[in-house]
């Protein structure tokens, strides 16, 4: 078999996939933005926990309310539609943990770093 063809039948079964899976999600319960903010938020989170800006306790207490928007969204989407009130309520959470982390990251609290002998 060729190149061409191994290319060509993955790029059709990769194209099928995609399919299926957007033929399952119902239209009304797509949050992309969400997701995408999600992500963002989560990355800010590891961001911190690398540089030494947020203490174990302080990464807890973010990945929580983090976990909270999660089981938020996720409630939202079960029926199938994810109403403007639900979309409103997601956002203003995440508005919320958006300023936490900016807020935590920020403080003068710092983990310990370990140094080495």
């Amino acid at each position: 078999m060729t190149t061409t063809l191994k290319t060509l039948l993955a790029t059709a079964a990769l194209a099928a996939l995609s399919a299926t899976a957007f033929a399952q999600a119902p239209a009304g319960a797509a949050t992309p933005r969400v997701d995408q903010r999600q992500a963002h938020q989560e990355k800010r989170i590891d961001n911190g926990v690398a540089s030494g800006a947020l203490t174990p306790r302080e990464t807890r207490r973010l990945e929580r309310q983090q976990t909270a928007i999660n089981k938020v969204e996720n409630k939202a989407k079960a029926d199938g539609t994810v109403t403007k009130a639900e979309r409103r309520r997601l956002h203003k959470m995440q508005n919320h943990a958006s300023r936490n982390i900016r807020h935590q990251k920020h403080d003068r609290q710092h983990a310990a770093v370990a140094t080495s002998k």
